[in-house]
């Protein structure tokens, strides 16, 4: 998401003609939407993408559980 930002931002810089971006090749303004593709390609092709949803929804998922078991006076389980 980082890459996607950086690179939108370097787009508009370049579009208005803002700063020393403005003098730049249209290659290096865009070589980061390349950067981007190529990440999300990886992380896709890896599972690195739903690696971390599911790490996410699992962490949410204990804390709910936990939560509730706090609610009913029980301790909740020790995280590793």
């Amino acid at each position: 998401m980082y890459l996607l930002g950086l690179s939108l931002v370097l787009l508009a810089l370049k579009y208005l003609e803002i700063g020393p971006v403005a003098t730049w090749s249209w290659w290096w303004v865009m070589a980061p939407f390349g950067a981007t593709v190529l990440w999300w390609a990886w992380a896709d092709s890896t599972g690195y993408t739903k690696r971390k949803a599911m790490e996410k929804m699992d962490k949410r998922k204990q804390d709910r559980i936990d939560k509730n078991k706090e609610a009913l006076g029980m301790r909740p389980r020790k995280p590793r």
